[in-house]
């Protein structure tokens, strides 16, 4: 997960983190976990933060691009 790019659509949002967990239904220490990268969203997790924060796609946010 690009975590600056997460963010950053959290602040453009204009909804706290409190307001996007109780859309998720995930506890605020959870979210947190997830954010920093202690655990990661499940896929339902992703498809509704993207409608939450309304991205257009899940892509840039969520995975980031493999180099070898």
């Amino acid at each position: 997960m690009d975590k600056e790019l997460f963010d950053k659509a959290v602040d453009e949002s204009g909804l706290s983190i409190t307001q996007i967990c109780k859309k998720l239904g995930m506890s605020r220490s959870a979210f947190f976990r997830k954010r920093t990268g202690e655990s990661e969203f499940t896929w339902s997790e992703i498809e509704k933060l993207v409608d939450i924060l309304g991205l257009k796609s899940p892509v840039p946010v969520f995975f980031k691009e493999k180099v070898s």
